[in-house]
């Protein structure tokens, strides 16, 4: 019959089954309030499909049909945030939330400002790009800084709208969501995984990020996945005077499926109230949360507020109080890590925690165990940090047994027998034989891991038959890898080898943040590493750094400063760091050396309300001409940067007789040098 229609009169029926399932899919999938059965919906997208088939050219990519389609892919191919995806910190008390509110009055001065509330998915986040309103990208959050695109996979969501009809307020939109499952939905799964004899999922989270690496989107549609949005961007929001409360109620009216019940507080009073309010409903909810997002409501005051190298200071997640249970401690071993810290770590009878099988937990120190007077064979208390770490956290005395054994740390390491010490002021042993094979074997984990120099096929059990055939000593080592080498390993076929190399090959074009992350210097975590990248744009100009050069840095303290003049000052480190620039590993930022860098050794400070572009934006500038930009006014400032509401940094700076502009004359500056 299909074949029988007219060019137009296909159009037609086309597109009234596209808004009729859409609507549908609504209904079902975000309301929760389906008016057709499953059978007739399926009936429907039949019908579509049979239409589309005869009349491919009418095919759109966001019709219902093309959610699932498309051969698997073999890798996911990077995309960098238009603007960073940052972690949350956390508050887990009355008294650290009253300290959250307390920094952010003061960031923002006399100005009033107001929270919006909302619930802590337990998922996965990712960044969703509209164009015109058609669901083009979407992103997880990988480093923060770039993403996978996992659009294939999301586009399986039914949930997601592939089409928007809401107006859009920019040609190009951002979504953040975050992508998770429900407990029956979850509970059916498993269910369904036991009847086929495979094995079972041990938690949504955990099931949810791992089917959106999955490289079959068609295999991701058969996990039941559902989106929540939270979060919307678009270029020149801040200085629209958008609020993030306007945001949530658009993304409703865009039907993208949202929680409704955030609410809009002047007090932290409510929030207080909202948090012991939904602890209480947090067990009859269908979906895991593990506390609550509190966001200052107005975007230009988030800006003002700006962020760490981790988190914005615009927002926290008041978390729940963890979960608890109770199990016997079977012993107590230790883990060396990959800086020599020797750790202790309970080793307990399984027992189910906050949706997973917890057989250990970190004892974190000696100290901490005399604290909880903890025997091996004692009965313990076990609780998720932030529902994600299992620590013990006491001892139940009355049941202690009989034959209950005190521990003691041993004098020497477990791995390489070399005697332990533990430095004045430390809580932690350490091993300080940098030759100590478990620290060998985890830094050379560290620098291959997928957050720093992402080398493919050089996992943990990788790493242990190159290190036990002694084919690599230390993480520079890994570059004098070949192929001849390689072939004898066990288990070590010509075609995993020679992908292994090909990994090893491409990491040397890795950005510079990621390889003064992978170096493994104490304190340094990648946001840390993304500063120092930028500021100092070489590992050669990081060497020779000092430690006033790093403190004069905003967000690098004396602490890390000294670890990273300590590292570089080690001989054995600059040996290894010397391997890795003999190997052609990329030393310098990704701009040129040849590049113009006018304002290069200028240090920019940006306060107020800037108009012609947001401080961020200005930053970009500044940064892209050679410049840094950092957040406090320090003597060694060469320009403030001073708009509209200028506070403290403007009074610190005229102090201490730095040169103030007014954004004309910075823009007088910018545009004489571009």
């Amino acid at each position: 019959m299909s074949s029988k229609l007219s060019l137009s009169e296909a159009k037609k029926r086309i597109a009234d089954l596209r808004e009729d399932l859409r609507r549908h899919e609504y209904l079902y999938y975000v309301l929760n309030q389906p008016e057709i059965e499953d059978a007739e919906f399926d009936r429907r997208l039949r019908a579509l499909q049979e239409l589309e088939a005869w009349f491919p050219e009418l095919i759109t990519p966001d019709s219902p049909s093309q959610r699932v389609g498309g051969q698997p892919t073999s890798e996911f191919p990077s995309v960098r945030h238009p603007v960073p995806m940052l972690s949350l910190s956390n508050v887990y008390n009355e008294d650290e939330f009253r300290e959250f509110d307390r920094r952010v009055s003061e960031g923002l001065g006399d100005q009033p400002f107001s929270y919006v509330c909302e619930l802590k998915f337990d998922g996965v986040a990712v960044n969703l790009r509209f164009e015109n309103g058609q669901f083009v990208q979407g992103t997880s959050r990988g480093d923060g800084q770039t993403g996978d695109d996992v659009t294939a996979n999301l586009r399986t969501i039914r949930s997601l709208p592939l089409k928007l009809e809401a107006d859009q307020p920019a040609k190009v939109v951002y979504v953040r969501g975050e992508v998770h499952m429900d407990r029956a939905g979850f509970a059916a799964m498993n269910r369904e995984r036991e009847e086929q004899g495979e094995p079972l999922f041990a938690n949504p989270r955990n099931s949810t990020g791992g089917a959106l690496k999955l490289l079959d989107p068609a295999a991701v549609a058969r996990r039941p996945l559902k989106l929540t949005c939270y979060g919307l961007w678009f270029d020149g929001i801040a200085e629209s005077g958008w609020k993030h409360s306007q945001s949530l109620k658009w993304l409703e009216s865009a039907k993208l499926p949202i929680y409704t019940d955030w609410r809009l507080v002047d007090n932290i009073d409510a929030v207080f109230e909202l948090w012991q309010e939904w602890e209480k409903l947090r067990p009859e909810l269908p979906f895991d949360i593990d506390g609550v997002v509190i966001k200052v409501d107005d975007i230009g005051q988030q800006v003002r507020l700006g962020a760490t190298a981790k988190s914005p200071r615009w927002a926290t997640a008041y978390k729940f109080k963890a979960e608890a249970g109770k199990t016997r401690l079977l012993d107590i071993t230790l883990q060396v890590g990959r800086t020599g810290n020797v750790t202790p770590v309970a080793e307990l009878e399984p027992v189910q925690l906050a949706g997973t099988t917890v057989k250990r937990a970190t004892l974190h120190n000696e100290d901490e165990i005399k604290r909880l007077d903890l025997h091996i064979g004692d009965f313990v208390t076990i609780e998720k940090g932030g529902d994600i770490i299992p620590k013990v956290i006491g001892v139940d005395l009355e049941m202690r047994p009989a034959g209950a054994r005190f521990f003691k740390m041993p004098e020497n390491c477990p791995v390489c027998d070399e005697q332990l010490t533990r430095p004045e002021g430390e809580s932690a042993w350490r091993c300080v034989n940098n030759a100590c094979p478990a620290q060998v074997q985890k830094n050379i984990e560290h620098f291959a891991f997928r957050g720093a120099m992402d080398i493919e096929g050089l996992g943990e059990k990788v790493v242990a038959l190159l290190v036990d055939a002694d084919l690599i000593r230390d993480y520079g080592d890994i570059y004098t890898l070949t192929l001849e080498r390689l072939l004898p390993l066990e288990r070590m076929a010509e075609k995993s080898a020679q992908n292994l190399l090909d990994g090893i090959e491409k990491s040397k074009e890795q950005p510079l943040e990621r390889l003064i992350f992978a170096l493994g210097i104490r304190h340094v975590g990648i946001g840390a590493a993304r500063i120092l990248a930028r500021e100092f744009g070489s590992i050669d100009a990081l060497i020779l750094a000092s430690v006033d050069d790093l403190i004069a840095i905003h967000d690098i303290g004396k602490t890390m400063a000294e670890s990273i003049v300590d590292f570089f000052q080690n001989e054995k480190n600059r040996s290894i760091v010397e391997k890795l620039h003999s190997a052609g590993v990329r030393f310098e930022a990704e701009q040129s050396a040849d590049r113009p860098a006018p304002l290069a050794g200028k240090i920019f400070v940006l306060t107020g309300t800037l108009e012609a572009f947001s401080r961020e934006q200005a930053g970009d500038r500044i940064r892209a001409l050679g410049g840094s930009v950092t957040s406090s006014v320090s003597k060694n400032t060469s320009f403030v940067v001073a708009g509209p509401g200028a506070g403290s940094k403007l009074k610190k700076a005229q102090e201490l007789s730095v040169t103030v502009l007014d954004e004309a004359a910075f823009l007088k500056i910018i545009t004489e040098i571009e």
